[in-house]
């Protein structure tokens, strides 16, 4: 089983790279909003996670942990789209 997984994860590093290598630049704003999106998701999962009673310490711990990289991602993401997007504001008066 641990060896599928594997083969999984590493197979799914291969096609983002590939992926993310192929996206011209106008569309990496709207794909980090989108991460940021499902990044938020996984928030969720990482609370229920390190809530989980039954599951003992090390559970308690991989959750924190889980909750605390998958805050940094979402804040640093939206950051990152926040720069991206003042790029595009024009520095001078209004222009019509």
């Amino acid at each position: 089983m641990m060896t599928l997984l594997f083969f999984v994860f590493v197979l799914a590093i291969f096609l983002g790279l590939e992926l993310i290598s192929k996206v011209p630049s106008q569309l990496h704003t709207p794909l980090m909003s989108g991460s940021n999106a499902i990044s938020g998701i996984t928030i969720v999962g990482a609370l229920v996670a390190a809530g989980q009673s039954h599951g003992g310490a090390l559970v308690t711990v991989l959750g924190v942990i889980a909750v605390a990289a998958a805050m940094i991602n979402v804040v640093g993401g939206y950051l990152v789209t926040d720069r991206m997007l003042m790029m595009f504001k024009h520095k001078g008066g209004d222009r019509k």
